[in-house]
């Protein structure tokens, strides 16, 4: 009789989404949209990257809790994950802050996010749970993880980066004994403790966190009880866990998923439009550091059934053609020129127009004789004919969002306004 395969233990998982943040070091672009909506890589949003990880590591019962001006995410989520089916034991739930507790109470941190949806929780009879937060860029097999939190018997495993250790200052950093059992945790320190054996590097939070779902519902009770707590993962239950449990940390290199492309782990926290921007524009590398062409692990997205691209003109400096970059379908390249930028769906480009380093979200138009140079585009903005943006510092602060690295964020409420001091 031929053995059977071991049981994955992500069949007996569930992944909890925190989706609710707003995002604001992003400026404008999360003016109409939480952070995990936010577009990314020509076709995706940012949660994708959660919830394909969770997909393809076998887990199929998920939720997904929204706070923060979540319609453009829910709409997402129900055109693009909606193939969830009750019957075959899969679940994917949407949890809005909906004051089931107390008609005064939204969510008041990451953990009391789930514990307002226990009993949601309880209906999945699962086993273990793994919070995920849905706003970094990443792959990542979750299984691998699960494995080390039962080996180790421990109340908590928490995924983490690798990071040099003076880098580590802006994350919540793990120090670890030689069994990577944690004995501290410290929010951004000044001087971060190395890893023993590895002392020039650091583990830093990724917000990635494994329970046993008995052990972690006891311990929201206990926390909603608590006037002192601000009820959130990262400032009160892990501290907790560390002082008086056991509490792990699992190496994300373990588990990241790599092809023969992607030489190191790839984990990037776009919180910021320098970040957001450079992390999109990699992806036009002739070698990106995220092979998001990788079959056996790919992005699931909400996907639009659209015409392809099309490139027309072919006269000298009338010619519609684009270089190391990357153009999603319904875009039409107009007697213009493309070069190391991305383009979204639905995205138009007149004649004689350039664009050079350019992000541009849906549905962007760029008028004839444009000259468009690092910057971000926010879906649906119309350029203007001649409209040059990245050449003068000045003239792009005055009117546009320009960051401390010289990106230039463009929304459509900025050119409004530009258009009506200009007359």
């Amino acid at each position: 009789m031929k053995a059977q395969p071991p049981l994955r233990l992500t069949s007996q998982a569930m992944a909890f989404v925190l989706a609710g943040g707003r995002g604001s070091r992003l400026k404008e672009l999360t003016d109409r949209r939480a952070k995990p909506a936010v577009y990314f890589g020509g076709k995706a949003r940012i949660i994708d990257f959660a919830l394909s990880n969770a997909m393809n590591s076998g887990i199929r019962k998920m939720a997904i809790a929204t706070q923060y001006k979540a319609h453009s995410l829910i709409r997402h989520i129900q055109r693009g994950w909606n193939f969830f089916r009750e019957e075959r034991n899969e679940y994917l739930d949407i949890l809005p802050a909906s004051q089931r507790v107390d008609e005064h109470k939204w969510y008041l941190g990451t953990a009391d996010a789930v514990t307002q949806n226990i009993d949601i929780v309880d209906s999945y009879d699962i086993k273990y749970v793994i919070i995920l937060a849905g706003d970094h860029v990443y792959k990542m097999d979750y299984e691998i993880m699960l494995r080390q939190h039962c080996e180790t018997g421990a109340d908590v495993t928490i995924g983490c980066l690798t990071v040099p250790r003076m880098e580590a200052t802006a994350f919540g950093v793990m120090h670890v004994d030689a069994s990577l059992r944690i004995t501290d945790f410290l929010e951004k320190p000044a001087d971060p403790p190395g890893i023993p054996g590895d002392e020039g590097n650091a583990l830093a939070s990724m917000g990635i966190y494994v329970f046993d779902w008995a052990f972690l519902r006891d311990l929201l009770i206990r926390d909603a009880e608590d006037p002192n707590s601000s009820h959130d993962f990262g400032h009160d239950l892990i501290p907790a866990i560390v002082r008086n449990g056991k509490a792990m940390a699992h190496r994300f290199s373990d588990s990241c998923v790599m092809t023969g492309l992607e030489t190191e782990p790839y984990w990037r926290d776009v919180g910021t439009i320098d970040a957001f921007w450079q992390a999109n524009i990699d992806l036009t590398h002739f070698t990106p550091k995220l092979d998001l062409y990788d079959r056996e692990w790919p992005i699931w997205t909400y996907s639009q059934i659209v015409p392809p691209a099309k490139f027309i003109h072919d006269s000298e400096r009338r010619r519609g053609m684009a270089i190391s970059s990357l153009v999603s379908g319904d875009c039409i390249v107009s007697g213009s020129e493309i070069r190391s930028s991305l383009l979204f769906t639905g995205c138009r480009t007149h004649s004689y127009s350039s664009l050079s380093h350019v992000v541009a979200l849906p549905h962007v138009t760029v008028n004839r004789k444009a000259d468009l140079t690092n910057c971000v585009l926010d879906r649906g903005v119309v350029i203007p004919e001649g409209l040059v943006i990245g050449q003068e510092p000045e003239e792009d602060a005055r009117w546009f969002r320009r960051s401390e690295g010289g990106i230039v964020l463009v929304t459509q409420d900025m050119l409004d306004a530009r258009a009506r001091a200009l007359g």
